[in-house]
């Protein structure tokens, strides 16, 4: 007898079998449940495969009218609720096969001609991941004006710039959002270099061998967008390679991510109290009355961890499979779902609040009066005087531990108090460096912290997203 579903419904593929499938195991391998969402791509890939087989006089011009109707047809279906997915047909590619056939009748048989569900589902995930890509690339933009934005706003606003999370020298908050812009700059990168790779046709190569029909490959790439052609059968329909690389540039934007989160969440901490994040972006506690949590953050960074498990699960995935299409090849696809939600969500939040982010320009400008963050500039300005720079190193130290004793900054001790650790190289122009202000303003270089270097940084960072938008 010919296999059937457990409903007795007849497989599309079940000419060989003489049981019908057991009930568990057709639960156990269908993806069904999770591949519908690839709905529009796979339609998306049958227009083009039906288009593709009419050009070359496999289907005639009515057949291919009628299937074409038919998908248009089932894709409104699915877009209105009105489909019933049947985990009996497995997967997204038989459900919509078969409710074609249902519709069109014996013709809707006909799609397949020339292809194979590892051509297809190949097909989908590039289509998808390709879209989903671009999308993630508009929200990178979209952050990065965010931050923009901010660091103009606080070009000039002092805070202690850190090593090892202990005070190291004064730097500019604007100077320091435009770091992670900086970052979020590499994340773009690396995303459009890895959209290039994922945009190749595998549609064509069929279950693995190619196909004796004479279809034209170059011809469906074009109506589905693709720069490039999957070129040999056996890689196209077994690569993933597409998949581990944007998993891969997704875990650094997630890292990128969560080192904005755990500084805005000690920023926003009542022991830094640099900045306040808004309302409706935090959460109170259901005990603590007076707890305001940054919620987003904290979550952005724990999002990190399941991105990186899913970048290890495809790694894994990979590493044994032989050629070509294995059926473990069906685990790729909820991995690289919810890396790309976890990615859009996660930049969707960010962008959302950072431009909302209150910044205490007081309780940092204080901050970096403590810790001796002007200790540098001293030292450089003996240099400049003639002290080689290990001997002023030297001296700063001295005069560090001196302060330190005295419970004041460098900048309230007095003249004849630093001239006491090198009465030869300074002078009362010595106070120009040891000010906050000073020290940043020096910094007119190039990536340098001082206001002037922010502002132009942020002219050139606008120029680098009109750019990107063809504007």
């Amino acid at each position: 007898m010919t296999e059937k579903n457990n409903t007795g419904e007849q497989k599309l593929w079940g000419g060989r079998f003489t049981e019908s499938t057991d009930a568990f195991v057709e639960e156990f391998t269908a993806s069904v449940s999770f591949d519908q969402r690839l709905y529009r791509q796979d339609i998306q890939g049958s227009v083009a495969h039906c288009r593709m087989l009419a050009k070359v006089g496999v289907l005639t011009d009515a057949e291919s009218d009628q299937i074409l109707e038919g998908l248009s047809t089932v894709e409104k279906e699915i877009a209105a609720g009105e489909f019933e997915w049947s985990v009996s047909r497995e997967d997204v590619h038989m459900n919509i096969e078969a409710r074609l056939t249902d519709i069109i009748g014996t013709v809707g048989k006909k799609l397949h001609t020339g292809r194979s569900r590892n051509d297809q589902v190949a097909t989908d995930i590039r289509l998808f991941l390709r879209a989903e890509i671009d999308r993630i690339l508009s929200e990178i933009d979209r952050l990065q004006q965010g931050l923009l934005s901010l660091a103009e706003r606080e070009a000039g606003t002092i805070m202690p710039g850190f090593t090892h999370l202990q005070a190291a020298q004064p730097v500019t908050f604007g100077h320091h959002m435009l770091a992670w812009f900086e970052m979020l700059s590499r994340d773009h990168e690396r995303l459009v270099d890895c959209r290039k790779r994922v945009n190749r046709n595998p549609l064509g190569a069929a279950a693995l061998a190619g196909t004796t029909f004479p279809i034209d490959r170059a011809y469906t790439a074009e109506l589905l967008g693709f720069e490039g052609i999957c070129e040999n059968s056996l890689d196209a329909v077994s690569d993933r390679d597409f998949a581990i690389e944007f998993t891969a540039a997704a875990s650094l934007l997630m890292t990128h991510l969560s080192r904005f989160s755990e500084e805005l969440v000690l920023w926003s901490s009542s022991q830094f109290n640099f900045i306040d994040l808004p309302d409706r972006f935090c959460t109170g506690s259901s005990i603590m009355p007076q707890k305001k949590n940054p919620d987003v953050p904290e979550l952005v960074r724990g999002k990190v961890g399941r991105v990186n498990g899913h970048l290890i699960s495809l790694l894994t995935l990979m590493k044994s499979q032989p050629l070509a299409y294995n059926k473990d090849n069906q685990e790729d696809k909820e991995p690289l779902f919810d890396t790309v939600d976890t990615v859009l969500n996660s930049l969707r939040a960010y962008a959302d609040m950072m431009p909302a982010v209150e910044v205490k320009e007081s309780v940092m400008h204080e901050a970096a009066l403590r810790g001796f963050s002007t200790a540098t500039d001293l030292a450089d300005y003996l240099v400049k005087k003639g002290l080689p720079f290990r001997d002023a190193h030297e001296v700063v130290g001295q005069a560090v531990s001196y302060a330190l004793n005295k419970n004041c900054d460098l900048s309230e001790l007095s003249l004849k108090e630093l001239q006491q650790f090198s009465e030869q190289y300074i002078s009362d122009n010595v106070f120009d460096v040891l000010t906050l202000e000073g020290s940043v303003q020096a910094r007119d270089h190039l990536g340098g912290t001082a206001p002037k270097q922010v502002l132009a940084a942020v002219q050139r960072g606008r120029q680098l997203l009109q750019a990107r938008s063809g504007k």
